[in-house]
């Protein structure tokens, strides 16, 4: 550990002395771009653009680039680079993360960076950790770009697709990381090319890095809509398929458990719900309703598969014979047999689309990020994101006073101490930044406080603007303020007039976080450019943390402290044993917070691996201009192959030509033109080659019938994203269920992660079979028409 840590050490050296030597040569640039005019100045960013295009890299303008954007800014923004700024922009370029303390500049260390990366012309995004930032940067910093000639857009959730666009094809984009992830996942849905929004992810520089890549990265984005996606249809459809007569209307193959419409079946479905074709794709939703309704009453049997208990369906686990409380049946079969049992029909919210931020960020090409803490979580950092924590020294020594942590034994009695020590500062004039870990923590402080009549202000991160605007005048003589301690998050305290004769802010945490990150985060808020400043933690034996992770050796403080008499109460310890004993505690609690990040990472990598094999294929399905006859008729082939292998298993005497008849009649051929006697006598190879032969003829005689390429090609395209897009969907949902199930398996000795693995492998294949089986019985059983159009299968109704 020793040596880890000294290796840490040193390679921080190592970077601040090699990029100490780059920033000395920016700095010296500083009298040549001073002298240039504002035209001049403006004319670089074509001359570096000139450069690039001409072979140049990104690494041989970097000097000159930054020099001209420590320029910009002066005449801009009045404000000049400092070194150590300097040194961070090199970090961000370089992917890694600059930990820069509170008041340090990290918005104005960003444009360095930035700007140089936009001359790429592939766009960059700064990502903030809510939209009053995003709004405020892109409006203050925007000014350093709009003057160098570089376009600024903000991509907000109140926007439209089209101005969320425009503001992606800017050169640099700010937006919330929520905001991103989301539009990732829309992109991933929308049907034509001109609906997306955003371009390939080049590079972004993430601000509050450990807020946006550790502490959200525990919950996975969600977009959601209705999966029950209309009660009446389920209802009909249950109506209609209970009329129906074995063998006439519909064959089940019992040994596969497959159920299919003959072609007098189809003919009564166009009749009973009036349509010329029931295979056109605008019926993709009335014929899946009919399958899964054929299943509910055909093949899924009542007190084995599933039971009916206090009206509702129950599914019974096929190897245990007990009940499945809780789970329910994918892909609308549940609610097909909640109609045929004639109970409530529940409609469910389904899972559209999902990922997590770690899986989202790393498709970026390069990756960095600036905040004031982040070197006790450098390990993950390096292991999930591969970026390197460079502790960047402040501009100026860091003058506050830290104290060590004060213990007292019960609530209570730590809430008044709290309170008399802001009495005993405020007296003074000596602006108080309170910090709590919960918005009730902070309700009942300024309880206290309002009783002690001590006027006050409460942020408990509910209005990020008005937020920004109660931690501006935090720094002013008298002001106290009460915040939860992530509230205010980049924003700014500065010292009133005559607060640095009264000592500066003063921080006063009411419990230590569970993350040692968050509490150097408020104590960073005072003390910023070697302002004079002061911090100390109150703390209680029954503050959760202590309760959950306190040691033995805290415990037995408990026991001295615990007197019965009231000036027992008001006993407290202060010492650097007992900081380094909570800082254990919360390294303990990191670790678990750590290991559930992994977890949810570790199974995101079998969506990933899955999600980026879906929507590679859409996009290829989107954006091309070639035929995709090719891969049709390989799907055809591959669906003709694998129901083939099912119906010729075992001996020639086993083999089920009848239900091969079944399956070519339902999604092949029409009943007429080919039979029983067709099929015999003939080896499985020679039976895909002749069926492969019929289909393969029968479909180009069928585009045959379209005008021209451009026409079979949006017809094969309309029928291709409308199954992929309805599988993957409820391929996703059905994950969900998975993973919420596999979970129990550990009580069977197995590892769910494995399990998940396993299963999520074979269902993905199972979906991609059953992509190419609809794909072929769309198109060969669809009527040809010369005006389809793409639908988007998947309408998201929230997102999380």
């Amino acid at each position: 550990m020793a040596n880890f840590l000294k290796n840490l050490i040193e390679n921080d050296k190592a970077e601040l002395k090699r990029t100490g030597k780059i920033a000395d040569k920016i700095m010296a640039l500083e009298p040549t771009y001073r002298a240039m005019s504002d035209e001049q100045l403006r004319a670089m960013t074509t001359e570096f653009k000139a450069k690039l295009d001409q072979g140049a890299s990104l690494d041989d303008i970097l000097i000159d680039a930054f020099a001209v954007v420590r320029e910009a800014a002066y005449r801009v923004l009045g404000l000049l680079p400092y070194k150590v700024q300097i040194q961070g922009g090199i970090i961000l370029h370089g992917g890694n993360i600059a930990e820069m303390k509170t008041g340090e500049g990290k918005t104005l260390t960003a444009t360095m960076p930035v700007y140089l990366n936009a001359l790429a012309g592939r766009g960059v995004h700064v990502v903030t950790v809510n939209d009053y930032l995003a709004t405020r940067d892109s409006q203050e910093m925007g000014e350093v770009y709009r003057f160098l000639g570089l376009t600024v857009g903000l991509n907000l959730n109140s926007l439209n697709a089209q101005e969320k666009r425009e503001a992606y094809n800017a050169d640099i984009t700010y937006s919330t990381n929520n905001e991103l992830g989301f539009d990732y996942l829309r992109d991933n849905m929308v049907v034509y090319k001109h609906q997306m929004v955003q371009r390939d992810l080049y590079f972004a520089v993430v601000d509050e890095t450990d807020s946006i890549l550790i502490d959200e990265a525990r919950t996975p984005l969600i977009i959601s809509g209705q999966a029950g996606k209309s009660t009446a249809l389920y209802t009909r459809a249950d109506y209609f398929v209970k009329g129906l007569k074995e063998d006439e209307d519909y064959t089940i193959d019992v040994t596969s458990k497959t159920i299919a419409l003959t072609d007098e079946g189809t003919d009564k479905a166009e009749r009973v719900f009036r349509l010329n074709n029931l295979y056109d794709i605008e019926n993709s939703a009335l014929v899946h309703h009919l399958d899964q309704a054929l299943r509910a009453n055909y093949i899924m049997l009542r007190d084995i598969d599933y039971v009916v208990d206090e009206g509702k369906v129950k599914i019974v686990d096929g190897f245990t014979g007990r009940i499945m409380d809780g789970r329910r049946y994918s892909d609308g079969l549940h609610q097909a047999i909640e109609a045929k049992e004639n109970v409530e029909i529940e409609d469910e919210s389904k899972t559209m689309a999902s990922i997590t931020f770690q899986n989202y960020f790393r498709m970026y090409d390069k990756l960095s990020g600036m905040t004031g803490t982040a070197k006790t979580e450098e390990e993950e950092f390096r292991e999930i994101y591969n970026m390197n924590v460079v502790q960047i020294p402040t501009n100026r020594p860091v003058q506050r006073i830290d104290a060590a942590d004060l213990l007292y034994p019960n609530l209570k009695s730590k809430f008044r101490a709290v309170v008399e020590e802001i009495k005993r500062r405020h007296a003074t004039g000596q602006p108080i930044l309170v910090g709590t870990v919960a918005v009730e923590t902070s309700e009942y402080l300024s309880h206290l406080l309002t009783q002690e009549g001590i006027p006050h202000e409460v942020l408990n991160a509910k209005n990020h603007f008005k937020e920004a605007e109660i931690i501006l005048q935090a720094g002013q003589r008298g002001a106290v303020t009460i915040a939860t301690n992530m509230a205010g998050r980049g924003t700014d305290i500065k010292l009133g007039y005559g607060v640095e004769e009264l000592g500066g802010l003063c921080v006063i945490g009411t419990e230590r976080h569970e993350s040692r990150r968050i509490d150097d985060q408020l104590r960073g808020r005072s003390g910023r450019q070697g302002d004079p400043g002061a911090s100390q933690f109150y703390l209680s034996l029954e503050d959760d943390l202590m309760r959950r992770f306190g040691s033995d050796r805290i415990q037995a403080v408990w026991e001295r402290l615990n007197a019965d008499d009231d000036d027992g109460e008001d006993m407290a310890i202060q010492s650097r044993m007992l900081t380094r004993q909570v800082e254990s505690a919360q390294k303990r609690v990191e670790g678990n917070n750590y290991d559930t990040r992994k977890n949810v990472l570790e199974y995101d990598e079998v969506m990933r691996e899955q999600r980026e094999v879906i929507y590679g294929q859409r996009q290829k399905v989107i954006n091309t201009q070639e035929s995709l006859t090719p891969y049709v008729e390989a799907m055809i082939y591959r669906t003709i192959d694998r129901q083939v292998e099912i119906f010729t298993e075992g001996d020639k005497k086993d083999w089920n030509l009848e239900g091969l008849l079944e399956f070519v009649h339902s999604v092949l051929l029409p009943e007429d033109a080919i039979q029983l006697s067709d099929l015999k006598g003939k080896s499985a190879k020679e039976l895909k080659q002749n069926l492969y032969d019929r289909a393969i003829a029968l479909y180009r005689e069928k585009i045959g019938q379209l005008n021209g390429p451009e026409q079979v090609l949006e017809f094969e395209k309309v029928i291709i994203l409308r199954v992929v897009d309805t599988k993957w969907t409820d391929h996703i949902d059905m994950m969900d269920h998975l993973r919420q199930g596999v979970g129990l398996r550990a009580y069977a000795q197995t590892n769910p992660l494995t399990e998940y693995q396993t299963e999520g492998y074979e269902r993905f294949k199972e979906m991609t079979a059953a992509i190419e089986y609809d794909v072929t019985r769309f198109l060969m059983k669809a009527q040809v028409r010369q005006n389809v159009q793409r639908e988007q299968v998947n309408h998201p109704t929230r997102v999380s």
